[in-house]
């Protein structure tokens, strides 16, 4: 991994080279040899707010989906306080896995010492996203999947609701362009945990599909992630189904 850039070698180098120039050819190499010296002090000190700006733009173009993510797991808890573990370890995750790996090795001193600010940068893009107001899902459960299987419907899915009662584990059961897809609607206040996971699992052998899915308003557990990796379940938000297609599930 390359060392942090040493401003002093620069300037030692411009200066050792351009010298001997400047006392050949006189005044205007001189100022040719001055000038490169400004310039390299000057992309020195810009340094810093070059690396931030870069992290702001590799932050803005998924902002959305922080945005997304940051509302997901964040929750008033029983006792009325607001939890953000979810959305920390999401941010956390989002800086280790796209973030660093974008920067590159060209600014890994500076990544090492601006870790907090890094972190800012991912709140506030996340934060400066206007989402669609969360109370137009219904708050009831039976809603809740109508609501859900009628934003599949719009995104081109032939739905079927599941009975209220012996659905084990399933409440829409979509089909697009032979793909079968078994999802469990989940309307709750704080992060989808494990037995949601293990039903939908469950229900995509018993109804015979081809994925499974959990959608939910919220989101989801470090452990409920996990399983949901192993098990090849799929974790969204219902404003994920607007956009659903057979053929990304398909390759995915």
């Amino acid at each position: 991994m390359p060392g942090k850039p040493n401003p002093v070698a620069r300037l030692f180098w411009t200066a050792v080279i351009g010298l001997p120039f400047g006392l050949w050819y006189g005044r205007p190499a001189l100022a040719a040899t001055g000038l490169a010296l400004v310039l390299v002090l000057i992309r020195h000190l810009g340094r810093k707010r070059r690396f931030r700006a870069r992290v702001r733009r590799i932050a803005r173009a998924h902002a959305d989906t922080l945005a997304l993510r940051r509302r997901q797991e964040s929750y008033c808890d029983p006792y009325g306080n607001w939890i953000e573990d979810g959305w920390l370890r999401e941010r956390d995750y989002f800086l280790d896995r796209t973030v660093l790996p974008q920067l590159g090795p060209r600014f890994a001193d500076l990544a090492e010492v601006e870790h907090a600010r890094m972190l800012a940068i991912i709140e506030a893009e996340a934060a400066a996203v206007a989402l669609p107001e969360e109370d137009e899902a219904p708050g009831d459960g039976l809603d809740y999947e109508r609501y859900c299987a009628e934003r599949l419907t719009r995104a081109g899915w032939r739905t079927h609701r599941t009975p209220a009662s012996g659905d084990q584990g399933a409440d829409i059961v979509a089909v697009q362009d032979g793909l079968r897809l078994v999802v469990q609607c989940k309307r709750l206040s704080k992060p989808v945990g494990n037995a949601a996971v293990q039903e939908a699992a469950a229900a995509l052998r018993y109804w015979d599909g081809d994925r499974a899915a959990v959608v939910s308003n919220a989101g989801f557990t470090p452990a409920a992630r996990r399983l949901a990796t192993a098990t090849g379940v799929l974790l969204m938000h219902h404003e994920a189904l607007d956009t659903l297609d057979a053929h990304d599930l398909a390759e995915a």
